[in-house]
C-alpha cells in the first residue's frame, strides 16, 4: 500500500477523520488559520495573515479518543508531530499521518526496552521501511505503552 498524498492540512484532518472511522475513535479539530495563528511563521510581516506568496497558511491540532491517546499537530509546511500516550514523535511527513495512525491502532507499534541504559523507545514502523523510534521517558510507561513492552 502506497503513501496517499496529501497536499494541505485539510485533506490530511479528513484521512485523520477516515482512519478515527474505520478503528471507531472520535476526533476533536482545532484550526488555525493565518499566519498570525500558525505555529511557524515562515516569511510573514509582523501583522500580515497571509505569506509572502499570498497563501494562507493552515495548522490544525486533531485529538483522537480512546486508549492510546493520541494527539497530532499538523503543520502548514507539510509535517506534523505526534504524540501518543505522552510520548512526543517529532517531524513525520504529512502524507505518512494516515499510516502513523494505522500502526498504532492497527498493532504494529511496539515499546522496545533496553537493559543498558535502561530505557524504553516508542518504535512506529510503517509501509515502505519508515519507521520512527523515540524514547519513551521512565515515568510515562502507561498502560497502553507497557502492554506492547518487547
Amino acid at each position: 500500500m502506497g503513501q496517499e498524498k496529501l497536499p494541505s492540512t485539510e485533506s490530511a484532518v479528513a484521512a485523520i477523520r477516515e482512519v478515527a472511522r474505520q478503528y471507531g475513535r472520535e476526533v476533536k479539530v482545532t484550526d488555525d488559520i493565518g499566519t498570525d495563528q500558525v505555529t511557524r511563521r515562515t516569511g510573514a510581516g509582523v501583522f500580515a495573515v497571509t505569506d509572502a506568496g499570498g497563501a494562507l497558511p493552515h495548522d490544525a491540532f486533531v485529538e483522537l479518543s480512546g486508549s492510546p491517546v493520541v494527539a497530532v499537530q499538523l503543520y502548514a509546511d507539510g509535517d506534523a508531530r505526534f504524540v501518543v500516550d505522552g510520548v512526543d514523535v517529532p517531524d513525520v511527513p504529512r502524507d505518512s499521518v494516515p499510516a502513523f495512525l494505522r500502526s498504532v491502532y492497527g498493532g504494529l507499534a511496539y515499546v522496545k526496552g533496553r537493559l543498558l541504559p535502561p530505557g524504553y523507545f516508542l518504535v512506529v514502523p510503517l509501509p515502505g521501511d519508515e519507521t520512527y523510534k523515540e524514547m519513551v521517558p521512565s515515568n510515562l510507561l502507561s498502560p497502553w505503552l507497557a502492554g506492547r513492552l518487547r
